[in-house]
């Protein structure tokens, strides 16, 4: 038996190790476009490579997928976060779990992990050529003819094929599966970080609030979790899950809204209006620039004060119910301007793809091409940050890698 793997990235080089190792006697060649093989892998999570989550609850682990977490679901069954630490860890490299959960390699070095990968596809008898996009796939009898961009390359046959492209930004890239009857879900992007370039709160960058919950106004999006100030405006996962679930509503919105942000992680606003009545009793002779509550970074307390007009020498006795109620508002409900996006450095992954319609996640294999089977983000498939990219890509690699 012939068997291509389409794209020499995390899901394509999982694909053909666990090809190899269920089909040893299989002939298995390794296409990769560019140079570069495990370009993603190499600089993910600052070039530590955030290899899975900690997360093994199968529930829990699909709902971080806003594309993808049902199918997901029935596959995560067959290999999961456990099976991928025990995978690597059995191989050669220790991995360590943060206190967010996510998981990296104890030498908190990506080129570990891709050491790893290269390391198993020799020990098994992966054939790998770089420089070799491929231009089209035709069925050629009981076969798969691939044909490569380059014209000097003559056409080669397959029995099976997997493609394992990844993420495609424009539908164009796309067209060579569409044409074979696949259906394409339009790319957009995820996981990006928002341009604030009218609002002043830019001059914080660097100040991160732990907890915060975020809102785009006039829909049901909601992120949490840590919030970043960047020189453009916001980044961190509260922002990235709301650019990851609305993916689709922002870019119709052509990436021009309103984000609002919870900075306490309070939804009362009652109790936090309590608590900040509270806290005028006890600290009443107190300048408002010296307490803050809820222990927030000083710069962002001191901002929040410029931004409802509270001067710095202003003493929590002079509040009132009315000025309670104001920076109770400044707190739970702060509204920011978005006006664009920025990609979220080598984390961005795509919103569509080959929709799932189109293939049996049982197996991977396309519904409408038997013998052609499809792994990672050329798939409608992305997840949130954290580890959960990577983990689709191993489950529907390690999976496709059975045939059937």
């Amino acid at each position: 038996m012939k068997i291509a793997v389409i794209g020499g990235g995390a899901a394509g080089f999982f694909a053909a190790l666990s090809a190899k190792e269920k089909h040893p006697q299989a002939h298995l060649t390794l296409f990769e476009k560019s140079q570069k093989l495990l370009a993603k892998v190499k600089v993910s999570g600052g070039g530590r490579c955030n290899v899975t989550n900690a997360c093994s609850d199968i529930a829990e682990l699909s709902r971080a997928y806003p594309r993808g977490g049902k199918k997901l679901k029935k596959a995560f069954h067959e290999f999961n976060t456990p099976d991928t630490i025990q995978w690597f860890e059995s191989r050669g490299v220790p991995l360590l779990v943060q206190e967010d959960q996510c998981i990296f390699p104890q030498a908190q070095d990506s080129q570990v992990v891709i050491d790893c990968l290269m390391s198993e596809a020799r020990r098994l008898g992966v054939h790998i050529e770089v420089g070799r996009g491929i231009a089209s796939i035709e069925p050629k009898g009981a076969q798969w003819e691939l044909r490569f961009l380059k014209a000097e390359n003559l056409p080669l046959s397959f029995d099976k094929v997997i493609v394992a492209t990844g993420g495609s930004p424009k539908r164009s890239g796309l067209e060579w599966l569409e044409a074979l009857g696949h259906k394409i879900e339009d790319p957009v992007p995820s996981l990006f970080t928002f341009n604030m370039p009218k609002e002043p709160i830019k001059k914080l960058m660097g100040v991160v609030v732990e907890n915060a919950v975020t809102s785009i106004q006039g829909t049901k999006l909601k992120g949490d979790g840590p919030l970043l100030i960047t020189h453009w405006g916001m980044s961190g996962p509260a922002i990235l899950k709301l650019s990851a679930f609305g993916a689709r509503i922002l870019s119709e919105m052509n990436y021009e809204f309103k984000v609002q942000v919870n900075w306490v992680n309070e939804q009362n606003h009652d109790v936090v209006l309590a608590g900040l009545s509270k806290i005028a009793a006890e600290n009443a002779q107190k300048q408002l620039a010296n307490f803050r509550p809820y222990l927030l970074p000083k710069r962002l307390w001191h901002y929040l004060l410029e931004k409802g007009g509270f001067g710095e020498n202003r003493r929590w006795n002079e509040l009132g119910k009315k000025g309670l109620n104001k920076i109770q508002m400044l707190l739970t409900n702060d509204t920011y301007a978005v006006q664009g996006k920025t990609t979220f450095k080598e984390e961005f992954v795509t919103c569509g793809g080959v929709s799932l319609d189109s293939i049996n996640f049982k197996t991977m294999e396309s519904r409408v091409c038997p013998g052609l089977y499809f792994a990672g983000e050329v798939m409608d498939i992305d997840g949130i940050t954290g580890g959960y990219n990577f983990q689709s890509a191993w489950t529907t690699g390690w999976i496709a890698g059975k045939l059937g």
